[in-house]
């Protein structure tokens, strides 16, 4: 009996009955979803000062440096790597040695700034490929050395501008920020680097099965070491232009960047089992939780309570994302 009762559940499973309990499982969490999108909306469009040019420009304003540094941790977690805590301390770093280098020049200073992210990230991310170490774990303990290493060099004190040539980061072209145009441009550029190439494939395949790649051959550590280095170089971008909005920089620079981020990329879809997720759904992530903290803001809720909601958001994305892969399994 127990030999068919397997199979039986299998072919209960492929049946009619199984296919039509799947899609009313799937209708569920169909409405759900709108359900919970429309309560969204209603709660902004009754929200005070929300539903004006002004703030639809400060929500994409503050989407764009959540949304570049989310764009360097998708290609983090789609290789597999899950997340990383050392966004917010390493967005900090660069920043003050973005401000300390404006002497010589708005270019070099960014030159500079892409340097110390890519190295700063890029040694993580070569431990994580080719030592095969804890991203999670790795990752707590260099946001505690970057951080005490910044406080080491700054005596703990803010960094300013040693030049103006930042300001030009703080343009308004067409009165839209000049880091919405980046972040657009860097999301389409993630994305095709995803989609249309042979390290973008290698990057997916890692991140869904890690030992059937290294089986197959696939430059396992490489490739996961080049998705970091990229991560590093968003990062700094992200630090460079949070820093110019500032116009200064300390330790506390990146503030709640770390979860804002990790909050838009499972928002946007991507697994935190790796193997899944696209740039152009982060981006759409990093707006709507820009549009949630405002929403919060204008309504005169406290810092804790946007991170709890948020906190919210994400569980019950992940929740919803998992009954549908469950589902699709089924």
């Amino acid at each position: 009996m127990n030999a068919l009762s397997a199979p039986a559940r299998l072919d209960a499973a492929a049946s009619p009955g199984g296919r039509r309990q799947r899609s009313r499982a799937d209708v569920v969490i169909n409405v759900i979803v709108v359900l919970a999108v429309l309560a969204a909306i209603v709660v902004g469009l009754s929200t005070h000062r929300f539903a004006t040019v002004a703030n639809a420009k400060a929500i994409i304003t503050s989407a764009s440096l959540v949304g570049i540094a989310a764009l360097g941790l998708t290609l983090i977690t789609i290789g597999g790597s899950a997340v990383s805590l050392a966004i917010a301390p390493t967005v900090a770093a660069v920043g003050m040695m973005f401000l300390s280098a404006q002497s010589l020049g708005l270019v070099p200073a960014l030159a500079i700034a892409l340097l110390c992210g890519v190295v700063i990230t890029g040694v993580q991310g070569a431990v994580v490929g080719y030592a095969a170490a804890n991203p999670v774990v790795l990752t707590i303990a260099a946001s505690f050395a970057i951080t005490g290493l910044a406080i080491g060099i700054s005596g703990g004190a803010s960094v300013a501008p040693t030049g103006s040539g930042y300001d030009r980061l703080n343009a308004t072209p067409g009165g839209v920020a000049l880091s919405v145009y980046v972040l657009i441009v860097l999301a389409v550029a993630v994305e095709w680097t995803l989609r249309r190439t042979g390290f973008g494939r290698s990057l997916y395949l890692i991140g869904a099965n890690r030992p059937a790649a290294r089986v197959a051959g696939l430059p396992v550590g490489r490739t996961t070491a080049v998705a970091w280095l990229g991560a590093g170089a968003l990062f700094a971008v992200t630090a460079a232009f949070t820093a110019a909005f500032n116009t200064s920089a300390n330790v506390n620079l990146g503030g709640t960047l770390t979860f804002d981020a990790i909050a838009a990329v499972l928002v946007g879809g991507t697994s935190i089992a790796g193997g899944r997720g696209s740039a152009l759904r982060t981006l759409a992530g990093a707006v709507l939780i820009a549009g949630v903290s405002d929403i919060l803001l204008l309504r005169g809720y406290s810092t804790g309570v946007q991170i709890m909601v948020k906190g919210l958001i994400v569980l019950f994305v992940v929740v919803i994302v998992h009954l549908r892969t469950k589902g699709s399994r089924a």
